[in-house]
């Protein structure tokens, strides 16, 4: 997290909305090889908890139940030149972003939770592809998804610690920060231009 109070992120649906939205990110975890890091889609099975899944052969996936997890995940970034303010000379260059961080313990899944969870990513990513029919399980050939299933594990993360943070130049002044998203707009960084609009 910034440790600017003005960049703190604590609306924790927010922060959740967020995590849905984006859908993937990176577990990172200590391990007796050093610290790793796994990236990977993840779905929110309560408002606490996120179900995830790993290929067992990954190096990671053998030191995580009962470890400490921290997920991150990354919305739009971009540099922001101290020229787009309007202030003066004074001004620095810097880089707006948003973030959130999960922190928590990792718990491995039995075999019917890894399933319950598969079912759950792919219906809420197949939901955003609508009108296409959705795919499910179902569709696909029961041997190869045994296949699947046992080349993976499952872990849920049950969140203890959330951390956000958006740096969208909340430190300047509302006139100065918009012009800093007009330009990143100019420059077809729209999406954090939407953040810097729309700060709170």
């Amino acid at each position: 997290m910034h440790p600017n109070p003005k960049f703190r992120w604590e609306d924790r649906d927010a922060m959740r909305a967020f995590v849905r939205a984006a859908g993937f990110g990176a577990l990172f975890a200590a391990t007796p090889d050093g610290p790793r890091v796994a990236h990977m889609p993840v779905v929110w099975l309560d408002d606490t908890t996120l179900g995830l899944h790993i290929a067992r052969g990954n190096g990671i996936a053998r030191h995580l139940d009962g470890a400490t997890g921290l997920f991150t995940v990354h919305g739009p970034d971009a540099y922001v030149s101290p020229d787009w303010y309007g202030l003066g000379p004074d001004e620095v260059p810097t880089w707006n972003y948003v973030a959130v961080e999960l922190e928590g313990r990792m718990v491995k899944m039995e075999r019917e939770e890894l399933i319950a969870q598969i079912d759950a990513l792919s219906h809420e990513q197949e939901a955003r592809l609508a009108p296409k029919p959705e795919w499910s399980r179902a569709k696909s050939d029961p041997k190869k998804i045994e296949m699947m299933l046992n080349a993976i594990q499952g872990y849920r993360l049950e969140v203890a610690a959330w951390r956000g943070t958006r740096k969208l130049g909340q430190n300047k002044t509302d006139p100065a920060r918009l012009s800093a998203a007009d330009a990143l707009e100019a420059q077809g960084r729209r999406a954090i231009a939407h953040w810097m609009r729309n700060p709170e």
